[in-house]
């Protein structure tokens, strides 16, 4: 198999020219599991300056997993101070943030209130992979209440209604009768950011149940035992909504235009959670001239695969398609107009990490790596090479085979009681051995993904093309296991910040520089790639011959794109 590297003039992806002033930019801020990242983006979509800034964790007890949303706002200080060095700030036009699932609890004065048994108020976020509800989640499940439907037949212990009930039944008088306030941490980013409590639709619809159509269903609500939301007509959890994208209240306070560096007044987007950022930064790729399955076919025969401490796979489609253990349909989630499918695993960069950093050669990898000045991951695959001979690097774990599922099965399987398992082992540990191990996780993860396209495919999707975006996308033998077990071609973009992308393609539309997500999506895919020159040309279709692997750049010229805005 192979994989097609797509290639964008300038590293990014290009926005259709319009009404922008010159010198337009946006800042997109990505809060992800362990940093919060910014980028400056200009108004052809290249990414001009980026900064990151690791960010807290505690984790109290086993599956209890928390941050700090002070913390976080400081670090998102940081990070957008940065990247706007240099620049007269008068010229950007918008701000677009994105964020992990989280649950942010602040109280009625909009302070954070403790998500712990210690009483530590600075800890006030459940985190997205925390773990702690598996009672409350199986109680909910066992009401097969409709709602249920649009989560795959079953919730997931990492939604929100969960984490919600084991906050009343267990923190009632340190922090449920003191809440005012529950956010996803993309909307408490953005009501920091205006002063507006509205919530995104992709927030509330993919991890709280409200529907797109019919808005909260008082009923589920009754049933789980969270009655509290309903008698106050949603004001906790949000009863004003609004489209990713969508301009927010009077634009960026002076107070949190002080605290970023940014202007006061500029226009704030309705965020998105951050791998739904990274499906609109990636799946608009133009990839026209390479043969591709997808070619010519709609923006629904691609899967966009973001893929960091967990991995999910967004799956769009024009009419509403239900597959069991595959989270969805839920509509205008990600692109206005479609209706979207949330495939995931739970651990996928978080299990690499956890295979190779608990093997007994780990310290021996680390000091080689250290000596060639490189990441232990880049070790690892060059070492492989070494040890493959003659055979394909796929057949080194013949007799070694990974259960991946060691923090549960999200999808398709949806049973968060799995456990992970390795068969196969040896009495030797030598790097070798933890080479072939780190492999076969890989191809774990890999097979995990076949399996939900497979779910997704037998209910009515059509997939013929992936577009892998995300820290595990810069791995390429993450991607070449991905191509090879899958059968199917994989995309990536240059600009390797698809998710920061994908925030400031909010602020770009929140400027109004834009008439929606969608608009601005459709002109990229109807992009023009003329006027190559016939010397890069000749240079592409050289680099594409390669023994097992076709990389296959695709150049983009910006001068030579044109896209009318409205």
């Amino acid at each position: 198999m192979w994989f097609l590297s797509l290639i964008m003039a300038g590293g990014g992806i290009m926005m259709p020219g319009g009404d922008q002033e010159p010198g337009s930019y946006y800042v997109g801020v990505d809060v992800g599991t362990g940093s919060v990242r910014a980028a400056l983006v200009d108004q052809r979509g290249i990414l001009l300056a980026f900064a990151d800034q690791p960010i807290k964790r505690w984790e109290p007890q086993f599956n209890h997993h928390e941050q700090s949303s002070e913390d976080i706002w400081a670090a998102c200080c940081v990070v957008t101070k940065k990247v706007v060095q240099g620049i007269d700030v008068n010229q950007i036009r918008g701000l677009g943030f994105d964020a992990t699932c989280s649950l942010v609890v602040l109280d009625k004065q909009f302070r954070p209130l403790p998500v712990n048994h210690e009483g530590d108020s600075r800890r006030n976020i459940i985190m997205w992979l925390d773990h702690r509800a598996i009672t409350q989640v199986h109680r909910i499940n066992e009401t097969k209440h409709s709602v249920l439907q649009c989560v795959g037949g079953v919730m997931s212990v990492e939604m929100q209604a969960p984490k919600l009930l084991w906050l009343k039944e267990n923190l009632r008088e340190t922090c449920w009768d003191k809440a005012g306030h529950f956010f996803d941490l993309p909307d408490f980013l953005s009501w920091k950011a205006t002063g507006v409590t509205a919530r995104s639709l992709c927030s509330l619809v993919c991890k709280w149940t409200y529907s797109a159509e019919k808005g909260w269903d008082d009923s589920f609500w009754k049933m789980i035992g969270l009655e509290d939301f309903v008698a106050d007509n949603y004001r906790k959890i949000g009863n004003q909504v609004l489209p990713p994208g969508a301009s927010l209240g009077n634009g960026l306070t002076p107070e949190a235009a002080k605290d970023l560096g940014l202007p006061a007044g500029i226009a704030v987007a309705a965020p998105l959670i951050d791998a739904h950022a990274g499906g609109l930064g990636v799946i608009g790729a133009d990839v026209r001239g390479h043969g591709l399955a997808c070619e010519g076919q709609p923006v629904t025969s691609r899967l966009a695969i973001i893929c960091g401490t967990s991995s999910c796979h967004m799956g769009i489609s024009k009419d509403p398609i239900f597959v069991p253990g595959v989270w969805g349909p839920y509509f205008s989630a990600m692109i206005p107009g479609f209706w979207l499918n949330e495939g995931g695993q739970s651990v996928t960069g978080k299990l690499i990490d956890h295979m190779v950093q608990g093997h007994a050669a780990f310290p021996e990898l680390k000091a080689k790596a250290a000596a060639r000045c490189q990441s232990v991951y880049a070790y690892l695959n060059s070492h492989l090479d070494l040890i493959k001979k003659a055979q394909p690097v796929g057949f080194l774990t013949v007799d070694l085979h990974v259960w991946p599922d060691f923090h549960g099965n999200r999808s398709p399987l949806a049973d968060l009681t799995l456990k992970g398992m390795v068969t196969g082992l040896k009495l030797s540990q030598d790097l070798d051995d933890l080479a072939i191990l780190y492999l076969a996780t890989v191809q774990a993860i890999a097979f995990g993904t076949r399996l939900i396209i497979e779910a997704m495919e037998a209910a009515g999707h059509s997939i013929s093309t992936l577009f892998l975006c995300g820290g595990l996308s810069k791995n390429p033998l993450f991607v070449q296991m991905h191509a090879d077990i899958t059968g199917m071609p994989v995309v990536l973009s240059q600009e390797v910040e698809s998710v920061l992308v994908g925030a400031a393609i909010l602020g770009a539309c929140a400027s109004g520089d834009f008439t929606s997500v969608q608009s601005l999506l459709l002109c990229l895919l109807r992009k023009q790639c003329q006027n190559r020159k016939e010397k890069r040309r000749k240079k592409e279709r050289a680099s594409s011959i390669c023994p097992q692997r076709a990389y296959i750049p695709v150049a983009r010229n910006p001068e030579a794109s044109s896209c009318s805005n409205k």
